[in-house]
Parts: C-alpha cells; sequence; structure tokens
C-alpha cells in the first residue's frame, strides 16, 4: 500500500463490484477500510464464485479479490438493533461511509444521510448507484452491463447495424472497475473540501452516469449532427488509411491512430517495405491521400496480411506514428511495458497462494501501487469489535444473539 490514505478511515455497506472496488482502491492508497458483511453469507461476491458465470469454486476467487483487496471484513446483522449499534459506533469513528443498498434499503435499516449523519456529522457519505439517486427509478437495481454498457449507449455505437444482437461488454466488472475508481476519486475531492471548510459531502456516482460519460464525446457529436453515433466495422476510416485496424497473417489485428496521415506517410511506407508508396502520385499530399483512402487501404490490407502480428510488432519498433497490437488478456498481462511500470501487482491469499490483480492505475511518487489479499469473511470481527472498547464476554454475547458472525 502507499501512504497518501493513511489515517482515513473507511466503513462499508456494499456488495459485488461497483462500490466495494472503489475502497478497494482507497485501500491499495493506504486507508482503513472496514467491510460489513452479511452476518451469515457475507458479501454475494462470495457465492457468485460457485454460482456465477465463471466457476471460482476451487483456486482463488480473483473477482472478489479485485473489489476487496486490502480491507478488514466484519460479519453485522443489521436488521437487528444491536449490528446497527455498532455499525453507528463504527461511523463515529470514520471519515466515509460507503454504500450500494438501494434507497428503500437504506430506509428500512436506518442507514440514510440523517441517520449516519446522527452519529458522526462530519462524514462524508458515498452512494454507488444503477440509475442515479433521483428520478423514477432511483429504487431499481441493476449491473453495470444493463446501466452501464447498455443504457448508457455503448453497446448500440459498437454493434453493428447487421448483427442479430448487440455485443456484450468485453469483460466481467468492466463498467463497476471504471465507476470503482470514479467513486475513489470522488471520496478523494470530499476529503479535501472536508479538510479545507470542515464540510462534509454527500456523493453520488451511478452507472447510468458513468455510461454517459464513457460516451460523452459521442454524446456531443450525436447532438450536434442529430445521428446516433456507430462505429465504423473494422478497417480504416473513410479518408484516412492511418485510422483503424489490419489483419495479419495469423489473423491477428494491428490498430493504427495516425491522425495526421500526411505526416506519417512516407515513414509507414519505408517500414512496410514499400517506400515506392510515399512519392505515388495518388497519395502525395494530404489532400490526394485523403482522397484516395479507398485504394490506400486495399494496398495497406494486402500488405498487413503478408507478415505475422509478431512481425509487425518487432518491425514498428521504430515507428513515427501511434499503433498498438490488438492483444488479448493474458497478452496485457505478460506485455514488458506493463510489466516495467508495475501495472500487476502480487498478492496471496491467507493459505499462502499466489496469485497477481492488475494494480490501481494511480501511481504515487513514482512508485507503483502495491495491493494485498482481501479478507475471510469475518477475519477481523473480534479484532474491530475490541476496538470498539468490547471485552470478550460482550462480544460472545452478541455472537449468541446472532447480530455478529
Amino acid at each position: 500500500m502507499t501512504d497518501v490514505m493513511k489515517g482515513v478511515r473507511i466503513l462499508e455497506v456494499a456488495e459485488h463490484t461497483f462500490v466495494p472496488s472503489a475502497s478497494a482502491v482507497l485501500a491499495d492508497w493506504g486507508a482503513d477500510v472496514i467491510k460489513i458483511e452479511h452476518a451469515v453469507r457475507g458479501d454475494a461476491m462470495r457465492g457468485l464464485g460457485r454460482t456465477g458465470v465463471v466457476d471460482l469454486s476451487k483456486g482463488v476467487h480473483v473477482l472478489h479479490e479485485h473489489s476487496n483487496r486490502g480491507k478488514r471484513s466484519l460479519g453485522l446483522d443489521l436488521q437487528r438493533d444491536e449490528g446497527r449499534e455498532l455499525l453507528y459506533a463504527l461511523a463515529r469513528r470514520c471519515d466515509v461511509f460507503l454504500t450500494n443498498k438501494l434507497p428503500g434499503t437504506l430506509a428500512r435499516l436506518r442507514l440514510d444521510v440523517a441517520d449516519l449523519r446522527a452519529h458522526n456529522p462530519t462524514i462524508i457519505y458515498v452512494r454507488g448507484t444503477s440509475f442515479g439517486a433521483r428520478g423514477p427509478e432511483r429504487d431499481r437495481g441493476g449491473y453495470d452491463m444493463t446501466g452501464f454498457w447498455c443504457r448508457g449507449g455503448s453497446a448500440a455505437a459498437v454493434s453493428p447495424a447487421d448483427l442479430p444482437g448487440v455485443l456484450p461488454q468485453p469483460g466481467p466488472a468492466y463498467g463497476d472497475s471504471m465507476g470503482g475508481m470514479t467513486i475513489a476519486g470522488g471520496i478523494a475531492a470530499a476529503l479535501f473540501k472536508r479538510e479545507r471548510t470542515g464540510e462534509p459531502s454527500v456523493v453520488d456516482v451511478s452507472l447510468l452516469g458513468m455510461g454517459a460519460w464513457a460516451m460523452s464525446a459521442a454524446i456531443a457529436l450525436s447532438l450536434q449532427t442529430k445521428r446516433p453515433w456507430s462505429m465504423p466495422a473494422g478497417g480504416a476510416g473513410a479518408s484516412n488509411p492511418l485510422v483503424g485496424t489490419y489483419r495479419t497473417a495469423d489473423g491477428r489485428f494491428i490498430c493504427l491512430v495516425m491522425l495526421q496521415a500526411a505526416r506519417y506517410w512516407a515513414d509507414l511506407c519505408q517500414h512496410i517495405d514499400r517506400p515506392e508508396l510515399a512519392g505515388d502520385p495518388r497519395f502525395d499530399g494530404a489532400e490526394k491521400l485523403a482522397a484516395n483512402a479507398s485504394e490506400a487501404v486495399a494496398i495497406l490490407r494486402d500488405v498487413f496480411a503478408a507478415r505475422t502480428l509478431a512481425e509487425w510488432t518487432t518491425r514498428f519498433q521504430t515507428l513515427a506514428g501511434q499503433w498498438a497490437p490488438v492483444q488479448n488478456t493474458l497478452e496485457v498481462a505478460a506485455d514488458p511495458q506493463v510489466r516495467a511500470n508495475g501495472y500487476m501487482a502480487g498478492a496471496r491469499t491467507r493459505e499462502g497462494t499466489p496469485f497477481e490483480l492488475v494494480a490501481s492505475p494511480v501511481q504515487f511518487d513514482e512508485r507503483p501501487t502495491p495491493t494485498s489479499r482481501a479478507p475471510e469473511f469475518n477475519e477481523h470481527g473480534d479484532e474491530i469489535l475490541r476496538e470498539l472498547g468490547l471485552d470478550l464476554e460482550r462480544i460472545l454475547e452478541l455472537k449468541a444473539s446472532g447480530a455478529v458472525a
């Protein structure tokens, strides 16, 4: 962990990934995060490791680790007065309360803003929702596939018109993880404001709002052109042959994004062993290259299809323009540039099994951000209760009553 959030205490009542991933980032940054879990089953994500799309019942539950790294766990029954009073006692000692429970649930459990601030007037109250804290759908639940990807505009924008359905988001917790990072930034800003003014904030981030923000440039252009935004399917741009993807000999793809095509054209021609194209009258100058883009694209398709992605990657190390190999997730994890910058972080389970996660993307003081494992269910229960001043006899009474796990 880094120390930029050292001394900050976070109290979390949240499940799955969207909101828990925010406090996981803060834990990586040095905050003390107390995760309140259901007193019997724990965080629902623990169960999804056995019943979800991917079977994680054996080995390391990396999805749970991703969103709960570095926290402490306490199982409480918040429907019992004794359990709720313990949460209030914790809130009095914390800087931030973080939740993704629905408004109706928060009201029923007496965990609204007013309820928490009755016990800690300066606590920063943070809500992560599917569709926002206001409006007719404020009490509707959802996931990033629904609120972020589909309703936020991404799915329609990337799905070809002739596709019988829409493309799913690229991976699990895709919008959740971006949303969590945004929540972490909002919490940091609220802490800064409170430090300067003494005033606590209520922070709201929704998956729908995140989805709209991710598509914000396209939405702005759509409002200007009066047409829904859609991405061209594959290939290169209509007037710039150096923007787009090209298939390689091994069925992989390489991506070019050289917005100033004329500037980079001659250098590209050298790197593809076609120097004569630089002086070709069809492509000599920005206007000609744009006018004859389709012919240039046809030539480049044949050229790129003659070598493998690995060959092009080696050859393009000295290319002046902007390009990238289209990599799969295993290749990203092994990418030498990813490794050189510390974008992967290692940890070990309680039993000592090693695993890796993508590191929190923000680095401080030119050092990679390390991480640590997620807690076992209620692993720190007794420790946290003792910090509240409870003796062993009282802790045992609370366990017997079911108020704590």
